[in-house]
């Protein structure tokens, strides 16, 4: 049986640092498959759905800072910043929770991020005279208390940089949806979840549901964090309107909502968020 293949996603809003990043990581790493995207948004939609390995992250992008979206990874994938301005804060990544590249990316130091990503998860049993790269990121080598302490200074780090990255514009607080012929006006503290729903995502209130052209993942940098929490890739809850989570076994969870019959999926990558005391 063939292993699945180590994927990495590369996420830049330049076409060309981007198609450079690429052709470097093809000639550094055989065998890895490399999925792209150009901006912040499409890239925390993309690590949702495909659930990369690594990835390797602008700084600076629309929609989402490479720094937010890592902010929304929250140690669950290693991350590799890439940037074109040696910012005295990227000093800080040489602690080993995170690493960083600078544009234009040389091919020794993308060599060194690379050699630190393969040690921190490098297999806990490598087969005897394993000498495929894809092997080496099978599976954390360190403990479960040594991963626990880097995960923790990852989010450490970035929350640091994120209160750097503070987007000027505040949330969005009223959203325009269609309902027929009328263009209702809704206040999204009144808002009790989003669902994507085909080319629409649906609006869900108290008072009935609603339309928006917005994509879902579009409306996720908009929205206060705080208050919104993405729980799936087509799911956005008001986390007030909660009642509980509920795992229905060792890969599905769900949850339930104060007064209301929905259930809502909770994908792997959100379930830690409800883990209990």
């Amino acid at each position: 049986m063939s292993e699945m293949p180590t994927i990495a996603l590369v996420a830049d809003d330049e076409e060309a640092p981007r198609e450079q990043l690429v052709a470097a990581l093809h000639e550094a790493w055989p065998g890895l498959r490399i999925e792209t995207a150009a901006n912040g948004v499409d890239a925390w939609d993309r690590y949702l759905e495909l659930e990369p390995d690594l990835c390797l992250l602008d700084i600076r992008m629309p929609g989402l800072s490479g720094i937010e979206v890592a902010r929304r990874i929250g140690g669950r994938t290693p991350v590799v910043f890439v940037s074109a301005f040696g910012d005295h804060a990227l000093a800080a990544f040489d602690a080993g929770a995170v690493d960083y590249v600078l544009k234009p990316v040389e091919r020794e130091r993308l060599g060194q991020a690379l050699a630190r990503l393969r040690q921190r998860l490098a297999p806990r049993a490598a087969p005897a005279g394993a000498d495929h790269a894809d092997e080496a990121l099978a599976a954390p080598a360190a403990g479960d208390g040594d991963a626990a302490a880097a995960a923790a200074a990852l989010q450490a780090l970035i929350e640091r940089l994120a209160a750097g990255f503070k987007r000027p514009t505040a949330p969005l607080t009223v959203l325009q949806a269609a309902v027929g012929r009328e263009v209702r006006m809704i206040r999204v503290d009144e808002v009790i979840y989003f669902e994507s729903d085909a080319r629409y995502t649906r609006v869900v209130t108290a008072a009935g549901d609603a339309l928006i052209r917005t994509p879902l993942k579009e409306l996720l940098a908009q929205l206060d964090e705080r208050e919104f929490w993405q729980v799936h890739r087509s799911v956005i809850v008001n986390h007030r309107h909660v009642a509980s989570a509920v795992r229905v076994d060792e890969g599905h969870m769900h949850l339930t909502l104060r007064g209301r019959d929905e259930r809502l999926p909770v994908s792997r990558h959100f379930q830690a968020m409800f883990k209990g005391q």
